[in-house]
C-alpha cells in the first residue's frame, strides 16, 4: 500500500515533502533505524480517545508519552484509544502506521514540544514502508493549528 490517499492530497496542497521508500517495518523507531535517521527526528502519532471524541498527540518515536501529563494539560478524560477506533478514524492507513497529521482526518492534535525544536522531520505515511521528510517550517505548517505542551520522556 502506498501513502495514504487521505494524507498524500492534504501534504500535496499544504506542504513540499519528499517521500523515502525503506523496506517493511512495523514500528516507527524501527523505521528510523531501517532510513538511518534519529528517531527524536522522526513524528509518530498517538491517537487519543478525549472527552467522547478523539485527537492526535504527536511526539519523536525516540519517545514514550506520559497519560498523566496529557491529562493534567487536557483534561482527566483522556485514554489511549483502540486500535479498532484507530482504524475507523484512519481507514486508508496500514494498521499502525498512523501518520503525525491529524488535520486531513478532521482531528484535534497536540504536540510534544521534544518534536518542535528539531530541524528536521521525518514521519509515516500511512503506510509501512513510505517515510515522509520535511523541514522543520513545513513541519510547523502542517500543525500550525495545534496545542504544544510537554507530555513525554525520551525511551
Amino acid at each position: 500500500m502506498p501513502v495514504a490517499p487521505t494524507l498524500q492530497k492534504y501534504l500535496d496542497q499544504t506542504v513540499t515533502y519528499e517521500m523515502i521508500s525503506h523496506d517493511p517495518t512495523m514500528s516507527s523507531t524501527r523505521t528510523a533505524e531501517a532510513c538511518h535517521v534519529p528517531g527524536d527526528c522522526v513524528a509518530k502519532g498517538v491517537v487519543l480517545r478525549r472527552d467522547g471524541g478523539y485527537m492526535l498527540a504527536i511526539l519523536p518515536a525516540s519517545h514514550h508519552i506520559h497519560l498523566s501529563d496529557l491529562r493534567m494539560q487536557l483534561g482527566d478524560k483522556v485514554d489511549l484509544a483502540s486500535e479498532d477506533e484507530i482504524a475507523q478514524l484512519f481507514c486508508d492507513c496500514e494498521r499502525g502506521a498512523v501518520p503525525p497529521v491529524g488535520e486531513c482526518y478532521g482531528l484535534d492534535v497536540i504536540v510534544d514540544d521534544s518534536i518542535d525544536v528539531q530541524r528536521e522531520i521525518y514521519m509515516e505515511g500511512g503506510d509501512h514502508a513510505t517515510l515522509i521528510h520535511l523541514g522543520r517550517g513545513q513541519f510547523a505548517q502542517l500543525t500550525v493549528e495545534a496545542w504544544h505542551g510537554h507530555f513525554t520522556a525520551h525511551n
